[in-house]
């Protein structure tokens, strides 16, 4: 099987590095793919969110899979055009990816299918605002209803804080989704889905803001852990019982029948799990973690998955043990990230050093130098999650890029015993 990956963060680096895991996987083509994935797989230029341009790449390099790594791709029907080429696609078509896309669309399948989620209210126009505001909170979440790249969320005590972010989305012409706040920690639960057949992957926990101890604004993502040794052992069927299957099924009767890879983001409260949002797709940096510990083909997985035939795949396997990744990020990050400086230290690792995957990185004049405000994720594993920490933060404590920074406590928490069913 020839794979074709679109995309170019870290996600696609460690894809890239469990599909050529897979003896199944004869060869890996990225597109547009960066300097890290380079030293593994074929790169070729392409308008990731072009269905035209991805199904001519497809076809020149022959490829048998086309696995869709970003989201946008996916809400602008680039895996309808793939499949519609005779393509097998690992990815959503357009109609399934609103569940992402739109979160107004989201709640409304969510509604249907009698899953638990936020009560929420949808502002367009800047004259209800206040009048809005003043029905949630004292902890109010104010949420871009559109595509944000995971930063288009503020969860906030402060009504003036809520109302700035509110009001700035609504001048880009967004529109505002306000949601009462779900208590309980969060967990990431990343689904392969084909119609109305569900397999969960491991679960995990993401960092969303900037600094430690959960402060400053919300990013991409800073980092991540798999498993999580508080959850208790039956809440993953749990979740699949109660919040992945029915969705999957509302989305079938719906006629946009989910293929891919479903992410429910939850909030584990005292009345049981309640969806924060879902993802069309991979999640980052959650999947550096989880791939990391997966021991079955990937490709085979995947292609099981895009051709309808999940249900006939084995149950994937995993690794003992625990896998933690921490995001490198650039200067200023998530504002607006200072770009070009050269990166030392992010070369091959060994055996027994965490695993360096790039996500904004570029050769310029055969130098390795940021290009994103993500820059690199540092992959650490071990026997349990203290292990898996010590060499991840031993292996990125190596790295130097000027004004970079990262989160010193990524599953700390867990580690620490501080995170339980009955916190908040």
């Amino acid at each position: 099987m020839r794979a074709l990956v679109i995309g170019s963060g870290a996600r696609e680096h460690a894809l890239v590095l469990a599909l050529r895991k897979d003896p199944s996987v004869t060869a890996v083509v990225v597109a547009p793919g960066n300097a890290g994935i380079a030293q593994h797989a074929e790169l070729r230029p392409v308008d990731p969110s072009s269905g035209e341009a991805v199904v001519a790449l497809a076809r020149e390099v022959g490829a048998d899979l086309v696995v869709i790594g970003p989201e946008v791709p996916l809400v602008l029907g680039v895996a309808d055009a793939v499949r519609a080429a005779g393509i097998a696609c690992f990815g959503p078509s357009a109609a399934a990816a609103r569940i992402e896309g739109s979160k107004a669309f989201a709640k409304d399948v969510m509604a249907a299918a009698g899953v638990r989620t936020a009560h929420s209210e949808i502002v367009d126009n800047p004259a209800d605002l206040d009048a809005a505001l003043d029905r949630f909170g004292p902890t109010w979440v104010v949420k871009d209803d559109g595509l944000a790249a995971g930063k288009g969320v503020v969860v906030t005590p402060d009504r003036s804080a809520a109302r700035d972010h509110g009001a700035e989305l609504l001048e880009q012409g967004h529109p505002v989704l306000l949601e009462s706040f779900l208590d309980g920690p969060e967990v990431s639960l990343f689904c392969l889905v084909d119609g109305e057949t569900v397999v969960p992957l491991l679960p995990a926990q993401d960092h969303k803001r900037v600094g430690d101890g959960d402060s400053g604004p919300n990013t991409g993502g800073m980092g991540a852990y798999t498993p999580l040794p508080w959850l208790p052992a039956d809440a993953v069927e749990e979740i699949v019982r109660d919040v992945v299957a029915p969705v999957a099924a509302e989305l079938v009767r719906r006629d946009a029948a989910f293929s891919g890879l479903l992410y429910a983001g939850l909030a584990m409260g005292a009345a049981g799990p309640a969806v924060v949002e879902f993802n069309c797709r991979f999640g980052d940096p959650e999947t550096q973690a989880v791939l990391a510990l997966l021991e079955s083909p990937l490709g085979e997985l995947l292609h099981a998955t895009a051709t309808g035939r999940l249900a006939e795949a084995p149950a994937p396997r995993w690794a003992e043990g625990a896998a933690v990744t921490v995001v490198l990020a650039a200067e200023n990050y998530p504002a607006r990230p200072r770009l070009g400086d050269v990166i030392g230290g992010a070369g091959e690792t060994g055996p027994d050093e965490a695993t360096v995957l790039h996500a904004g990185t570029a050769l310029r004049d055969g130098a390795l130098v940021s290009a994103g405000g993500r820059v690199l994720n540092v992959v650490g594993t071990g026997a349990d999650l203290a292990a898996a920490r010590e060499q991840a933060y031993a292996r990125i404590g190596s790295i130097k890029l000027p004004g970079s920074h990262y989160r010193t406590d990524i599953g700390l928490g867990a580690v620490e015993n501080r995170i339980s069913l009955s916190s908040s």
